[in-house]
């Protein structure tokens, strides 16, 4: 992102655009609007935004399904929702599907500009995670589109909510993240008597990827404070049909896959020359 970020406002409240608009410029953005869910693809394909502010009760297809759409398609330019439904069951499927932050109204336009701020922090440092759809640290690789992960060419069996809590943690590397932090994120509702749940999804996804809690590669436990994820994490584009390849056994490299083929392994200086590119990504390296 290079210049003033660009952010999409879409809402079918005039009055709302026309007092965000103006606000939203002075706090340094080039702004677009668009007050119905056909607008918003539209704009989403043609003005780029670095991030969009979606209202989920619209005309046309509502915040959700442009949501959906979005991210059926390979965008996954991060989304806050706004919305007057509260409900923890609403958060927990909008986050699911794939929304990264969830605002109710009336809300404070100070706050929202912080949540704006805070989303934009996080997708463009680490080579954008929040934006890439697929994610890797080392021998270990995040489907985010697919809802898979891979490790050490395995595919890893994991119940939703465990496949949820390694993803947010993947997207706060090197972050301490308490428990009732990942039961607001993962499960929509935070409470002292929920944090049994978190610690039994940590657990599945340590014994899926036979991570030592007394040596862990990947997830560390800090005592009386909650986890963190460890190493360096990497995003990466999704091209049609794309998926990063788990290694392969003659290749220490990582190779772009095409659809459910096989083929033979590449070489890493193959790797170097082709497959699918997206700035901001280094699509086709090795990874540490």
């Amino acid at each position: 992102m290079t210049g003033r970020p660009r952010l999409l406002l879409v809402d079918d409240e005039v009055a709302l655009l026309a007092e965000l608009g103006p606000f939203f410029r002075r706090a340094g953005f080039e702004v677009a609007a668009a007050q119905t869910g056909s607008e918003a693809l539209q704009l989403a394909a043609s003005f780029k935004p670095d991030i969009i502010i979606l209202d989920v009760l619209m005309p046309g297809p509502d915040g959700r399904e442009v949501l959906r759409r979005l991210r059926a398609g390979g965008n996954w330019v991060p989304v806050i929702l706004l919305t007057r439904v509260g409900s923890p069951a609403e958060r927990a499927i909008s986050l699911e599907e794939g929304a990264d932050d969830y605002v109710n109204k009336p809300f404070d336009r100070a706050e929202l500009l912080a949540r704006i701020r805070a989303v934009l922090r996080r997708a463009t440092g680490g080579r954008g995670l929040l934006a890439a759809p697929q994610l890797a640290r080392g021998e270990l690789i995040l489907d985010r589109q697919g809802r898979r992960a891979f490790c050490q060419g395995r595919e890893l069996v994991l119940s939703p909510r465990a496949l949820g809590v390694l993803e947010y943690l993947m997207l706060h590397p090197g972050e301490i993240v308490s428990w009732e932090r990942l039961l607001d994120e993962v499960w929509g509702w935070a409470g002292a008597a929920g944090t049994r749940a978190v610690d039994t999804r940590v657990a599945e996804l340590r014994a899926a990827l036979k991570d030592d809690p007394a040596e862990p590669r990947f997830i560390e436990t800090v005592v009386g404070r909650g986890y963190r994820f460890l190493g360096r994490v990497e995003g990466y584009p999704r091209g049609p049909g794309a998926l990063l390849r788990p290694p392969c056994r003659r290749s220490p490299a990582w190779a772009w896959g095409f659809g459910s083929s096989g083929g033979s392994c590449p070489t890493p200086g193959s790797l170097l020359r082709s497959g699918p590119t997206s700035p901001g990504w280094s699509s086709g390296q090795a990874l540490p």
